[in-house]
């Protein structure tokens, strides 16, 4: 087969992802914070830019725009430079430096602003950083008398603890990794589960919850036996086969069951604790009458507009070199593109949230029982938009509501066939499951099946299989779970 070389015309589209254009999207994904962080980095790097007010128009009637793209701007003359400011002891005369230092402050406390050491700040009132499971157990460990040894295998232990207080390996993989016998870390493992908090570096629940039996001293006791012996039938909640199967009254099982499931599963939850985050909505609904007005949340976010100085450098006002006229018009391109950007993604927010309170106002003054079915391609349709563009647009934005705090998500749900032909709201299925769940009888919890029946009384029609998912979304265990007996 003979190669040869040809060469052929080809007529194609294809879409050009311009920096602009990536810019533009990046922003409309972007949740309110990250919006926030971005503008502020934005106007470090970027000197043309700063907060202020809207952009402004140039003297002389002239738009950035034009001042950027105007033919012969690179050639700005250099002849009327502005003068070089020196400072050499200019002023200096003129200024009363004992009282500037003293009404001066780097923002610290020195020193010498306190007279006796009761007056000083407590430096444990200065620490921020939140004390995590690691830290306690290490300090632990320090306090404790372990040889070098102990205290090398004892730091890969607690390496290995994860924020629950589970220990995440093997002692098997220990011993490959140290190159000590399994008898060596059996050894530092049983003292660092003494340590506080009781159950720690188990490597399973029956490990954690006996490990805490043995630090109250109920060793030998019938929950001890329960949690040895038959911890399956524990689980699965069966109290009759362990009473038969331990020759003791269902009583004393019961008993002994409702005091284990005091005792803490994750013991080192209690450490580490992440900070709260709230919520900042993007959108404000109010309704004025019978009609909902959506306002838009500008608080926090600065105001952007070009620096007046490199406006008036652009217009002509004083001459500059070619390469700082070069890079000035630079800096003025991406900063008017992100305000452009900014403001686009504001009219987005509002038309996008306008229409969703169109399709879901019977939700607004009925609740979430007449929550609609909706898609995006519903909305899109509506604004004359893309999907995908919907889809970023509500991507980690929170609408603010007469109901509540929700996602734009929360809004798009599928569709549930009901009896009388019309369709229902995922979320609002979810919400009667929870409902037939929670007026249950604890002691005889509805299965799924039993769960789709009641549904199918009140006119939704659901699978056995989608109950099940649902009722794992909202984290609603099995009717085996949720029995309880006392």
């Amino acid at each position: 087969m003979a190669l040869e070389l040809r060469q052929q015309l080809k007529l194609s589209q294809q879409l050009v992802m311009t920096p602009q254009l990536q810019q533009a999207i990046k922003l409309l994904q972007l949740s309110r914070m990250e919006l926030v962080e971005l503008v502020q980095q934005e106007l470090e790097e970027n000197p043309i830019l700063e907060e202020g007010g809207e952009i402004e128009p140039i003297e002389g009637g002239e738009s950035e725009e034009r001042l950027i793209d105007e033919p012969g701007r690179d050639e700005v003359p250099v002849d009327n430079k502005i003068d070089e400011i020196k400072g050499e002891n200019e002023g200096l005369g003129d200024i009363d430096w004992q009282t500037y230092l003293e009404s001066y402050s780097l923002g610290g406390t020195v020193a010498s602003s306190y007279e006796e050491d009761e007056d000083r700040p407590s430096f444990e009132n200065l620490l921020t950083r939140t004390r995590t499971l690691t830290d306690h157990l290490m300090w632990q460990m320090t306090l404790s008398h372990f040889s070098e040894t102990e205290q090398r295998l004892s730091t890969e232990i607690i390496g290995n603890i994860d924020d629950d207080g589970y220990l995440q390996t093997t002692v098997d993989a220990l011993c490959l990794e140290l190159g000590v016998t399994p008898d060596v870390i059996d050894n530092v493992l049983g003292k660092i589960q003494e340590f506080d908090p009781p159950g720690v570096g188990c490597r399973n629940l029956q490990e954690c919850l006996l490990i805490q039996l043995r630090h109250l001293d109920l060793e030998g006791t019938l929950a001890e036996r329960i949690l040895s012996e038959q911890i399956d039938a524990l689980e699965k909640r069966n109290y009759p086969l362990i009473a038969k199967a331990l020759n003791v009254s269902l009583d004393e099982v019961f008993a002994a069951a409702k005091f284990i499931s005091g005792l803490d599963p994750r013991p080192g939850s209690s450490f580490g604790e992440e900070d709260v985050h709230y919520i900042a909505p993007d959108i404000f609904v109010h309704k004025v009458g019978s009609e909902y007005v959506v306002v838009l949340n500008d608080e926090g976010l600065p105001n952007l507009k070009i620096n007046s100085f490199y406006r008036r450098a652009l217009s002509g006002s004083f001459a500059v070199d070619k390469e700082a006229g070069e890079y000035i018009q630079e800096k003025m391109r991406g900063a008017i593109w992100l305000i452009k950007s900014i403001h686009q993604r504001q009219r987005t927010i509002y038309r996008v949230s306008k229409s969703i309170i169109k399709f879901q106002q019977n939700f607004l003054d009925l609740g979430i029982e007449h929550l609609k079915p909706l898609v995006l391609r519903d909305v899109a349709t509506d604004i004359d938009m893309h999907e995908s563009t919907i889809s970023r647009v509500t991507t980690n934005k929170y609408m603010q509501t007469p109901r509540g705090l929700f996602e734009l998500k929360y809004f798009f749900n599928s569709g549930i066939n009901t009896t009388g032909g019309d369709y229902v709201a995922s979320e609002s299925v979810k919400m009667k499951i929870k409902e037939i769940v929670s007026g249950e009888n604890i002691k005889k919890p509805y299965s799924d099946q039993k769960i789709v029946v009641l549904l199918h009384e009140i006119g939704i029609d659901i699978a056995r299989r989608t109950v099940t998912k649902y009722r794992e979304v909202l984290g609603v265990g099995s009717s085996t779970e949720r029995k309880r007996l006392f």
